[in-house]
C-alpha cells in the first residue's frame, strides 16, 4: 500500500510538467495570394492520428502540441507546409496555390473525386478556362473537338441538339448518348415535345468543368447507363472572401455561309426551253427569283450574364447567376430563347463534419420552329422564274401553283415565302432542376462519411402549330371548283410533362496506412421517369383525334461498389460493381451485374525516375469493365397487352357502338445489351509537365445487341420490334497532347492537338436465313417510295451505305441506270447492292491553340474528320431532268449536279455515286481579345472581345456542308457564319 502511495504522489508531482509541455496552438490559415481566409484545411501534428481543420474563418484550434512538433497544414490545391513548433501560442499560416496539384484534381468514376496521377481509368476533364471561344448557346459546343474519344456533331437550327458520341457509341438501336450527370442528378435523354435537348436549358456561363468517363473500367460504377460513356457536368459554386461579380455580354451577328447548289433561273429557263413541251414552256414566269435568298437571312443574336459569388456573413458560400440568349436563326421565322436563374450553396456545419451543396436551376425557354425540311426542300425545288408574290392570288397574294380550275394540286411544292410567314409554330418550355447533397463525417470516426444525394428534373412544355386561312396548307373542306370553298386554316396544341426524380445514398470509409491507403464506397440508387402528354388533334378538322398519353413509368434500382488500393501512388488498383435493375425487362432478365477492374502504375513514382528532369510524369493503365444498356423506346415491351381501337376502328351492332381492341406484339425474352472493354492506356509529361499527353488503345464488344428488326411472318403479332441479336466490336486508338511551348512574363502560347481512330464492325446479328444481306434500316430518303439506303451486316460498320455500283462512259460520266452484276447472274437486281463506306469517321482531329501577349490573348480551334461519307439526297433526289419538268402543270428546280451526269429519270436513288467523300477540315473559332486591368474602371477588370464562328471548312465535297451525323444530306438547316463582339467585366 506505501507503494502505491509513493507512485501516485510521484504522478501528481509530476502532472503539472506534463500538462505544461503540451499546449493548444490556435491560428488562421488564408491565401497568400488573397489574403482570405481558407475553410476545410488540415492542420495535424506529423505522425499524430488526428487533427484539426479551419472553420469558415479559417481559424482552427489543435491541442496536444508538444515543444519541437512539427505542424502539417495542407488542403487541396495549395502546397502542404511543414513548421517546427517552439511553443508559440499563436500560428498563421498563408497557404501557396500549387498549379501541378490543382491540375490532378478530377472527378472520376462516379460518387467521388481522385487526384489524376492517381486515376486507373481513361478519364478526360476540361475546364472553364479550355471551353471553346465565342458565343456557344448550348453546353455541348463548350468541348467540340476538345477530347480525343468525343465526337461532336452540331446542327444550324437556333438552340438545336448536338450528338454526342463516346468512341463511336455502342449499339444498334438503342440509345448511343452518354449518360450525363449534372451536378449530381443523372439526366435523362428524353426532351418534350417543343424543346431541343436536354442541355438547351443550361447556360454555359454557368459550368466549370466537363469531366468524361470513357472506358467501362472508369464508367463501371454507374452500370445500366454507363455503355456508351459518361459525361460529369459540374457548375461553378460559391467563393471564399469577398463578394465578387461577373458580367459578361456578347453580341453575334449570323450571316448565311453557303448554299445548296441549283439552277438559276435563267439556267433553268435554258433547261426548260431545251427540253420542255410547249405546255411547259408557256409555264415559264420571267422573274429571277433566288428562292434560298427569299428564306434565309442575316440575324442578330445576344448573350448576357451576371454573377454574384462570395460568402454570406463569410460565413456561407453562395452564387447567384442571371443569364439570358436570344437566338434568332437565318432561317426566317425560327428562334431559341432562353433565360435562366441558377443558385448554389455550399455550407459546412460542425467543424468541417458535415458538408452541404445545394445546386437549383430554373429556366425558360421560347421556340419558334419551322417545317425546316419541308420549307428549304420547297426552296430549292420551287421553279425560279416565278416570283414571291401574284396579284390576286387568295393565298395571302403569294404565287402558289394552282390547277386550271382554281383546285389545289396534290403533288408541286408550296410557296416557301409564303409557308415561313402562314405558318406560326411555337413553343415555351420551363425546367426546374435541383440537386441537394449532404457529405456528413461521422465525430466519432472520421474515416468514415456517410453521402446522400436527392435530385428532380422537371421538364415541362407547351405549345402549338397554326396554320394561317390563307395559307395552301390550310384545310379546305371543298374544292375550288364546286363554289363553296373555304380555308379554315390548322390548329392543335400539346402539352408535355418530363419527370425525372433520383436518389443516391452512399458510405465512403477512407485509411492511410503508412504508404497504404485505402478507399472503398457503397451505397444504392434509384431513379425514376414519368412522362405525359397531351395532343388536342387538328381542331379545325371534323371530329380532331384529341389525345392523353400517359407512359409507362420507367424505374431505374441499383446497389454499387468501389474499392481503391494505392500503395506510394505507384501502385494503383480500383474495383467496380454493380448491379442494376430496370422496369424495362420481366422479371427474370430484370437485373443485371456489371462491374471493372483498373490498375495503374505510376513509374515516375520509382526512385530510377524520381528525380528525373525530362520525363517528369509517367503512368501505364490496364482496365476491364462490363457495363449495360436499356434504354430502349419501349416501356414494357415484354407484357402482353392489348390496345382499344381510336374512332377509326369501332363497329356498330344495331344502334350500339362498340370498341374494338387488338393484341400488341411483344417479347418476353427480352433482356440486357451487355458491353465489355479492354483499355490499354499511357499518361506522360515532360520538363516539369510542359508537355503532358495521353495514349489510349480500347478494345469492346457489346453484345445481346438491341436492335428493332423485321419479324418473320407469323412469329409474332407484330412485324418489327425490339430483339437481343448479334455483338458489335468497336476497336481505336486515342492520343492528345498539350504543351505550354513559350512560358515567361509578357507570352505564353499553349497549344492542344488530339485525334482518334475508331474501326467498327458488327460480328453477329443472330440467327438469320441463307441469302440474309442485314438489317436494312435509317428513315426514308426523300424521292421515291420507302427508299432506305442504310443496312447493318455482318462484318461491316454499322449504318454501311447500301447501293448499286455505278457504271460509268470513257469520260468518267455516270451511265444512267447501268449497274454492276455483282453476283453475276446477268440481272440487276437487289442481289447487286453493296455495302459501301459508312457515315462515321476514320480519324477525328482536334487543335486548340491559345497566345497571349501582355494585356492581348488569341484563340483558335480546329477540327477535322477523314474517312467519313455522305449520301447527297439533295443531287439524287432533285439532279434529273425530270425532277423540273414531271408535270405539265408545274415545273420545279433542278440539281446543279444535273450539269454533271445528265441524268433523266429519277431511277438513280440507289447508285453510289450519290455516296461521297466528306472529309473535312473546319477552322471552328478565332477569338481575339484584350483585357483593361481597371484602367478603364477602377472598380473592374474589362476584356474585350472579336471573333468568327464557323470560319471556313476545306473539303472535296460539293453539298452544302460535309458534316451532318447521320450521313444523309437532305435540306439541312445551314450553319451560320457568326461574327462575334463581346465584354466581360469582372468586379
Amino acid at each position: 500500500m506505501k507503494t502505491i502511495y509513493k507512485k501516485l504522489l510521484f504522478l501528481f508531482l509530476l502532472l503539472p510538467f506534463t500538462v505544461l509541455a503540451q499546449n493548444t496552438l490556435n491560428g488562421t490559415v488564408v491565401d497568400k495570394a488573397t489574403g482570405q481566409p481558407i475553410p476545410g484545411v488540415n492542420v495535424n501534428v506529423q505522425g499524430a492520428p488526428s487533427g484539426a481543420s479551419t472553420g469558415f474563418d479559417g481559424n482552427y484550434q489543435l491541442s496536444n502540441v508538444k515543444n519541437g512538433s512539427k505542424i502539417v497544414v495542407s488542403f487541396i490545391g495549395y502546397r502542404t507546409q511543414t513548421i517546427d513548433y517552439a511553443g508559440q501560442k499563436t500560428l498563421n499560416v498563408s497557404l501557396e496555390e500549387d498549379t501541378n496539384q490543382l491540375k490532378e484534381v478530377v472527378v472520376q468514376v462516379g460518387y467521388g473525386t481522385v487526384k489524376k496521377k492517381d486515376a486507373t481509368g481513361s478519364v478526360s476533364q476540361i475546364s472553364a478556362k479550355e471551353f471553346n471561344k465565342g458565343i456557344n448557346v448550348t453546353p455541348e459546343s463548350l468541348i467540340s473537338g476538345r477530347i480525343s474519344g468525343v465526337n461532336v456533331t452540331g446542327s444550324g437550327a437556333p438552340g438545336a441538339k448536338a450528338d454526342i458520341r463516346i468512341r463511336g457509341g455502342s449499339s444498334l438501336s438503342a440509345s448511343n448518348d452518354p449518360l450525363i450527370i449534372l451536378d449530381g442528378l443523372p439526366l435523362s435523354n428524353a426532351v418534350p415535345s417543343g424543346a431541343t435537348s436536354i442541355l438547351s436549358t443550361i447556360d454555359p456561363n454557368d459550368i466549370e468543368s466537363f469531366t468524361v468517363l470513357k472506358d467501362a473500367s472508369a464508367a463501371a460504377i454507374y452500370g445500366s447507363r454507363a455503355a456508351n460513356g459518361v459525361i460529369v457536368i459540374t457548375t461553378k459554386k460559391g467563393t471564399k472572401g469577398g463578394v465578387k461579380v461577373n458580367f459578361s455580354s456578347q453580341v453575334g451577328v449570323n450571316t448565311v455561309a453557303n448554299k445548296v447548289d441549283v439552277l438559276s433561273a435563267d439556267q433553268f429557263r435554258a433547261v426548260v426551253n431545251a427540253n420542255g413541251t410547249p405546255q411547259q414552256k408557256a409555264i415559264l414566269g420571267t422573274a429571277n427569283t433566288d428562292w434560298q435568298d427569299e428564306i434565309f437571312n442575316t440575324a442578330l443574336t445576344t448573350n448576357n450574364n451576371i454573377s454574384v459569388s462570395g460568402a454570406l456573413f463569410d460565413k456561407l458560400p453562395v452564387r447567384l447567376s442571371v443569364g439570358n440568349v436570344d437566338n434568332p436563326g437565318i432561317l426566317r421565322n425560327t428562334s431559341f430563347e432562353r433565360t435562366t436563374t441558377s443558385i448554389s450553396l455550399n455550407p459546412v456545419l460542425f467543424d468541417n463534419h458535415l458538408k452541404i451543396d445545394i445546386s437549383g436551376n430554373l429556366a425558360f425557354a421560347k421556340n419558334q420552329f419551322q417545317d425546316e425540311g419541308g420549307v428549304i426542300g420547297s426552296a430549292l425545288a420551287f421553279d425560279p422564274t416565278q416570283s414571291v408574290y401574284q396579284a390576286g392570288s387568295r393565298y395571302g397574294g403569294y404565287f402558289e401553283w394552282l390547277e386550271a380550275n382554281g383546285n389545289v394540286p396534290l403533288l408541286p411544292a408550296r410557296n416557301p415565302v409564303a409557308r415561313l410567314n402562314q405558318e406560326d409554330k411555337r413553343a415555351t418550355s420551363t425546367r426546374k432542376w435541383g440537386n441537394i447533397r449532404l457529405d456528413y463525417k461521422f465525430h466519432f470516426f472520421e474515416d468514415l462519411r456517410i453521402i446522400a444525394e436527392a435530385g428532380i428534373d422537371k421538364f415541362n412544355s407547351n405549345g402549338y402549330n397554326e396554320q394561317s386561312t390563307q395559307s395552301i396548307l390550310g384545310y379546305q373542306p371543298n374544292a375550288f371548283s364546286n363554289g363553296n370553298w373555304v380555308n379554315l386554316g390548322n390548329y392543335n396544341s400539346y402539352t408535355d410533362d418530363l419527370q425525372n426524380k433520383n436518389l443516391n445514398t452512399y458510405f465512403n470509409y477512407t485509411k492511410d496506412l503508412g504508404k497504404f491507403k485505402i478507399d472503398a464506397t457503397a451505397g444504392y440508387n434509384y431513379q425514376l421517369f414519368q412522362k405525359e402528354k397531351y395532343e388536342s388533334g387538328e381542331v379545325r378538322q371534323p371530329t380532331p383525334k384529341e389525345d392523353v398519353t400517359t407512359d409507362a413509368d420507367v424505374n431505374l434500382q441499383s446497389y454499387f461498389g468501389r474499392l481503391t488500393l494505392n500503395y506510394d501512388s505507384r501502385y494503383l488498383l480500383t474495383l467496380n460493381y454493380r448491379r442494376d435493375g430496370t422496369s424495362r425487362f420481366s422479371e427474370d432478365n430484370r437485373w443485371g451485374n456489371f462491374g471493372g477492374a483498373a490498375f495503374a502504375w505510376n513509374v515516375a513514382e520509382e526512385a530510377f525516375l524520381k528525380d528525373n528532369s525530362t520525363l517528369s510524369s509517367l503512368k501505364l493503365r490496364v482496365g476491364y469493365g462490363t457495363t449495360g444498356q436499356q434504354d430502349i423506346s419501349s416501356a414494357y415491351d415484354f407484357l402482353p397487352r392489348v390496345t382499344l381501337g381510336t374512332i377509326n376502328s369501332q363497329y356498330i351492332f344495331g344502334n350500339t357502338v362498340y370498341a374494338t381492341a387488338r393484341p400488341e406484339g411483344y417479347n418476353k425474352n427480352i433482356k440486357w445489351e451487355e458491353l465489355a472493354e479492354t483499355n490499354v492506356g499511357i499518361d506522360f509529361g515532360f520538363f516539369n509537365d510542359r508537355i503532358t499527353g495521353t495514349v489510349n488503345y480500347f478494345d469492346k464488344k457489346s453484345s445481346d445487341l438491341l436492335a428493332d428488326v423485321l419479324v418473320p411472318d407469323g412469329a409474332n403479332l407484330r412485324n418489327q420490334g425490339f430483339s437481343n441479336i448479334g455483338s458489335l466490336e468497336t476497336k481505336g486508338v486515342e492520343f492528345s497532347i498539350a504543351s505550354d511551348i513559350v512560358k515567361n512574363d509578357n507570352l505564353t502560347w499553349n497549344v492542344a492537338f488530339n485525334t482518334t481512330y475508331i474501326h467498327q464492325e458488327i460480328s453477329d446479328l443472330g440467327t438469320t436465313v441463307p441469302g440474309f444481306t442485314g438489317y436494312i434500316i435509317g428513315d426514308n430518303i426523300a424521292g421515291g417510295s420507302g427508299n432506305k439506303i442504310l443496312i447493318n451486316s455482318v462484318g461491316y460498320a454499322p449504318n454501311s451505305f447500301f447501293v448499286y455500283e455505278q457504271l460509268y462512259d470513257a469520260n468518267k460520266k455516270p451511265i444512267e441506270g447501268a449497274y454492276a452484276d455483282r453476283n453475276g447472274d446477268g440481272k440487276i437486281d437487289d442481289g447487286d447492292r453493296y455495302k459501301y463506306h459508312k457515315p462515321a469517321p476514320d480519324y477525328t482531329f482536334g487543335l486548340f491553340s491559345t497566345l497571349n501577349y501582355k494585356k492581348f490573348d488569341f484563340a483558335m480551334n480546329w477540327r477535322a474528320s477523314l474517312g467519313n461519307y455522305i449520301y447527297d439526297n439533295v443531287s439524287s433526289d432533285k439532279g434529273y431532268l425530270l425532277a423540273g419538268l414531271r408535270r405539265q402543270t408545274d415545273l420545279g428546280n433542278i440539281s446543279s449536279d444535273y450539269n454533271n451526269t445528265g441524268f433523266v429519270t429519277n431511277n438513280n436513288y440507289l447508285s453510289n455515286y450519290f455516296v461521297k467523300d466528306a472529309s473535312f477540315i473546319k477552322l471552328d473559332n478565332v477569338t481575339l481579345g484584350y483585357t483593361f486591368d481597371k484602367t478603364l474602371l477602377k472598380a473592374a477588370s474589362l476584356r474585350f472581345t472579336a471573333g468568327v464562328q464557323n470560319v471556313f471548312v476545306l473539303t472535296k465535297y460539293d453539298g452544302l456542308d460535309p458534316e451532318k451525323f447521320n450521313g444523309i444530306d437532305n435540306n439541312v438547316y445551314p450553319r451560320a457564319r457568326t461574327f462575334i463582339f463581346g465584354v466581360n467585366a469582372n468586379f
